[in-house]
């Protein structure tokens, strides 16, 4: 296991990105390993469509938003920049809240409300949130066009696998319907994309939470296939352990530094998400003795998340932490397929709240450490710490300073140092093949 320490160097941005250019210009494309794309937590565009089933919260939400739809009824959920607005806020809140079924064990969609990734296996609803305003909502981009500045080509040795990011996995034994297809859609697409480029395995790129999801997908495919398929698994700000933002999203809420939008309209609908209860502190890298909410009355550690559900004011959420996210949380297997780790250090990160005595409607004050802004440093190393002196798992950890959990898939020196990491996956390989 290696691990490599790197900085941002702006002044030799330009003298990578030529170099990366050039190396591709002098091979064939074909040279390259097929690249699947897998978005973390709102990463992707969403679309949905109101059934008869749908009671509006209010006569605004019926006739007023959205607009535009289509003929038949499809519009962007996500990302709409009229939730900007507070009444469309609540509208969108109202579409976008998950709801868990005791009964049956599952999440599901808000009565009346249909929803659907689109493009699928393409990178186009990856590159940003909402096509009219591409430079402002951009989202990977930036990372696209430098892959395709080394010779990748959408829909040919580029893949995108966008998903319902709201929707999570489970521990065995409980079902997760959508979940569980955007799996079988994965392994699919990887298939294909190996198939159609001479049986060449595929290189997974994530962020965020889609590494997550993709360790599990990996650890839930026997190992044969696996070492067919994969080529290797690069995780870009992969939050291993959770983060402490979380528990302030489930307190409060958490308006992503958005202005005019106001936590409380859209914290109910950020409770809801089952994805997000899957981002919770893991008591396996959090420990007992570090306080992570700090009230009048008590203190939560990660090992408190059932209690702190319970007293923020959201009971429901305690049963599927329990029994679907907390066995979850153990499922970290290295998955004999070699991994790279891309984190970003360095950025003021949220590592303890502090609430009044006024409660949680009110937002805390925060005391910060390391990380990248979002995920705090001891879950952007987990993995190394897990996996440490593991036999058949290679893993290469490359931190760059200053960069936050978003732009690191914007900032130029971040996308060189990411692409330059996918160039040498494709250079070992072309020197291994050649031997």
């Amino acid at each position: 296991m290696k691990q490599s320490e790197t900085s941002n160097l702006p002044l030799l941005v330009s003298t990578v990105l030529m170099l990366y250019t050039c190396q591709a210009s002098s091979s064939s494309a074909s040279n390259l390993h097929p690249l699947i794309l897998v978005p973390g937590s709102g990463g992707n565009q969403l679309e949905a469509r109101l059934t008869s089933s749908y009671a509006p919260s209010s006569l605004l939400c019926n006739r007023w938003y959205p607009v535009p739809k289509t003929k038949d009824g499809w519009f962007r959920l996500w990302f709409d920049p009229s939730v900007l607005l507070a009444p469309f806020t609540k509208c969108f809140a109202d579409r976008m809240t998950l709801y868990y079924d005791p009964d049956t064990d599952d999440y599901h969609n808000a009565p009346g409300v249909q929803t659907r990734v689109p493009h699928f296996g393409s990178t186009e609803s990856l590159l940003c949130l909402d096509p009219h305003l591409k430079k402002i909502t951009a989202y990977m981009a930036p990372l696209v066009e430098s892959l395709e500045q080394i010779g990748y080509e959408d829909g040919k040795t580029l893949f995108g696998a966008p998903y319902d990011f709201r929707y999570g996995l489970a521990a065995e034994g409980h079902p997760t319907r959508v979940g569980s297809k955007f799996l079988e859609d994965l392994k699919a697409l990887i298939e294909k994309a190996s198939s159609s480029n001479g049986g060449k395995p595929v290189i997974l790129v994530t962020h965020s939470l889609g590494g997550l999801f993709v360790l599990q997908f990996l650890n839930r495919n026997p190992l044969p296939w696996r070492r067919k398929f994969v080529r290797h698994f690069l995780a870009i700000s992969a939050p291993w352990g959770g983060t402490v933002e979380e528990m302030l999203t489930f307190a409060s809420g958490y308006s992503l530094g958005v202005p005019l939008v106001e936590p409380l309209l859209v914290r109910e609908e950020q409770r809801s998400s089952e994805s997000n209860l899957w981002l919770m502190p893991n008591p396996n890298f959090f420990a007992r003795s570090k306080p992570l909410v700090i009230t009048p009355n008590d203190t939560y550690s990660a090992y408190d998340i059932a209690e702190f559900l319970n007293d923020i004011g959201f009971p429901q959420g305690v049963r599927p932490y329990k029994t679907r996210v907390l066995p979850l949380m153990d499922q970290l297997a290295a998955p004999g397929v070699p991994v790279s780790c891309v984190v970003g250090s360095g950025v003021r990160t949220p590592e303890t709240l502090f609430y009044g005595g006024n409660g949680f409607d009110e937002q805390p004050e925060i005391v910060y450490g390391d990380g990248d802004g979002t995920v705090n440093m001891v879950s952007l190393l987990g993995l190394e710490s897990l996996w440490d002196n593991m036999e058949n798992q290679t893993l290469n950890v490359i931190k760059i300073g200053g960069a936050s959990h978003t732009e690191i898939l914007k900032e130029e020196g971040s996308v060189a140092q990411i692409v330059g990491e996918i160039s040498r996956i494709n250079s070992i390989s072309m020197y291994n093949s050649a031997k």
